[in-house]
């Protein structure tokens, strides 16, 4: 479940911007922020739950920030939406 809010949050977050191929970029954006809210939910590590979502969603944002070279929005989102994420798992169990 968290999984698909944090992949159709970004999503609809990016529907307005601009983009060379549309298609392909709300589809990696989807799965990217997919996995951190389901690995959040599915991985345990010795942490604080939402220190835990925050390391995910940094690792798991880091492709692709190198890849499009837009580091600062994607890191931040990605670490936002991890520790909302495990904020999740921390309240919802």
């Amino acid at each position: 479940m968290l999984g698909l809010a944090a992949g159709f949050a970004v999503v609809a977050v990016m529907m307005p911007m601009p983009f060379p191929d549309k298609r392909a970029a709300l589809i990696a954006a989807f799965i990217s922020r997919f996995s951190i809210g389901f690995l959040t939910a599915n991985v345990a590590l010795p942490l604080h739950p939402i220190a835990m979502g925050a390391v995910l969603g940094l690792v798991l944002s880091l492709p692709n920030a190198l890849i499009t070279k837009t580091y600062a929005p994607i890191l931040i989102i990605g670490t936002v939406l991890g520790s909302l994420c495990g904020a999740g798992v921390m309240l919802l169990g």
